[in-house]
């Protein structure tokens, strides 16, 4: 996307965990615990990833994306797809999305990057809001 900003990449945390996993220092289990939600999430509104799962080599990954924002309203918190960010991108002066990622099949998760969407001109929260974002 274009207006992407400020992104926070979180691809060395993510092998730390995969490290520390492989080592037997952290159980599978305590990374393969997601919330219903996500998985619920990513069964529906989630967009499949071409990776396959790093636990368990069987899942393929699917990016649930959140968004989250002053501007945002009754919106915040919500999974959006990536053609629909594109649409707020234009709407909103700023927010920020957080992409997970899961596997259904193991239930492993994990947050791989943020980053800042928007205009980027000045905040306007008398802002309406009209029809489905």
């Amino acid at each position: 996307m274009r207006s992407q900003r400020s992104i926070v990449d979180y691809a060395l945390r993510r092998r730390a965990v995969l490290a520390d996993v492989a080592a037997g220092r952290t159980a599978v289990d305590d990374v393969c615990d997601p919330h219903p939600d996500l998985l619920r999430a990513a069964r529906y509104h989630g967009e499949s990833a071409s990776a396959s799962c790093p636990i368990c080599q069987h899942g393929h990954l699917t990016h649930v994306k959140y968004v989250y924002g002053d501007e945002l309203g009754r919106y915040v918190g919500r999974v959006k797809q990536t053609d629909e960010l594109a649409e707020m991108a234009r709407q909103y002066s700023e927010f920020r999305v957080y992409v997970v990622e899961v596997c259904r099949a193991c239930g492993w998760n994990h947050l791989t990057m943020s980053y800042l969407l928007g205009t980027g001109g000045p905040c306007d929260h008398r802002q309406r809001r009209t029809g489905r974002t």
